[in-house]
């Protein structure tokens, strides 16, 4: 056998061995979503989502936030007068 079928055939079969190693890491990955939308989410999770509190946002976030609705706005009308 040439060099050339020795390299392909190793190729193959390091090939057939990732694509087990795959199909594994699939199944454990179904398995575990199985698990975790059965038992639901966490208390941790559900106190998070149901608080309805959020982070008072800086002065200076508001502002580039404004900042940067206003150049979409002028963005727009441009485009709008040049129609």
């Amino acid at each position: 056998m040439s060099k050339l079928a020795r390299v392909v055939q190793q190729l193959q079969k390091e090939r057939a061995q990732a694509q087990g190693r795959i199909e594994q890491l699939d199944e454990a990955l179904k398995a575990l979503g199985k698990i975790s939308t059965s038992r639901g989410t966490t208390k941790r999770h559900r106190r998070a989502r149901t608080s309805g509190k959020r982070q008072p946002m800086s002065v200076a976030a508001r502002r580039r936030i404004a900042a940067a609705q206003r150049a979409r706005w002028a963005k727009w009308r441009a485009a709008r007068k040049r129609s």
